[in-house]
């Protein structure tokens, strides 16, 4: 088991409280990475943090120990363990990285502790991907709108999860226009065989074409899900059909599978 420590001087450059008693509240976790294929190329461009048990338990593991007191500490602990870990397997495409916008106070302070740990570490910013997911009940949008914004003038990436699985669907990109969305599994499961499904997707595409918005399709287990989907110009591609999560390790994905 690799253990991951939360350096002190993450948080004590920092100016709100919250960051700076982070060491009041461990977190028994660790990460899986799942890689994010380009189809066009044949390559792995990103690998996405899935926060697991320090042997590897599944995310529901993790969540026990998360409540309202230390959500914000929890998320900015997986920020800095991701990044560390990312680094010590010798990452060198890009990294994505979930966050909770209910746990950001202030975007442009909030942000302290990822920008010291991509420091410390030598991790590229351009090469970190933020990810909110569109499942979680954003508190005040405008809140989220100034997230995202903050993230796109330092050089995030920025991404939504989940796309259409959500409280806001299509509203949201009337609100603000991330790098790429992924669309969720629940569209894809299937999606060769399912006309309304294909009916939703095809609009979705041709909705992020106009606005430039990258399209990625999540949970993607079938080959005839991934042939469809590529065909209608996906580019993007994560999911069981190109490769398990590893935990703590970063999987290949075989050329014979494109």
């Amino acid at each position: 088991m690799q253990t991951i420590k939360l350096h002190n001087a993450d948080t004590q450059e920092l100016g709100c409280s919250g960051c700076r008693d982070n060491d009041h509240h461990r977190f028994d976790l660790s990460f899986a990475f799942q890689p994010i294929v380009r189809a066009s190329t044949r390559e792995i461009v990103s690998y996405e943090a899935l926060a697991r048990g320090p042997e590897g338990q599944g995310f529901a593991y993790v969540q026990k120990q998360i409540n309202s007191d230390n959500l914000y500490n929890f998320d900015q602990t997986c920020r800095v363990r991701a990044i560390e870990l990312a680094t010590r397997l010798n990452l060198k495409v890009a990294l994505n990285i979930n966050f909770t916008p209910n746990a950001v106070y202030r975007p442009e302070l909030c942000i302290r502790t990822t920008l010291a740990a991509a420091r410390e570490f030598g991790f590229p910013l351009d090469k970190i991907h933020f990810e909110v997911t569109e499942s979680e009940e954003v508190r005040e949008k405008a809140h989220l709108v100034s997230i995202i914004e903050t993230y796109k003038k330092l050089g995030f990436t920025t991404v939504i999860d989940d796309f259409g699985a959500g409280f806001s669907g299509l509203n949201l990109l009337a609100e603000f226009q991330p790098d790429y969305i992924k669309i969720d599994r629940a569209l894809i499961d299937h999606v060769d065989m399912k006309p309304a499904r294909q009916a939703i997707i095809q609009g979705v595409i041709l909705t992020c074409r106009k606005l430039n918005i990258d399209v990625l399709a999540e949970g993607v287990e079938r080959e005839g899900e991934y042939r469809w989907l590529a065909n209608e110009g996906v580019d993007l591609f994560q999911g069981y059909y190109f490769a398990y999560p590893g935990f703590e390790t970063l999987p290949e994905v075989p050329d014979e599978l494109f």
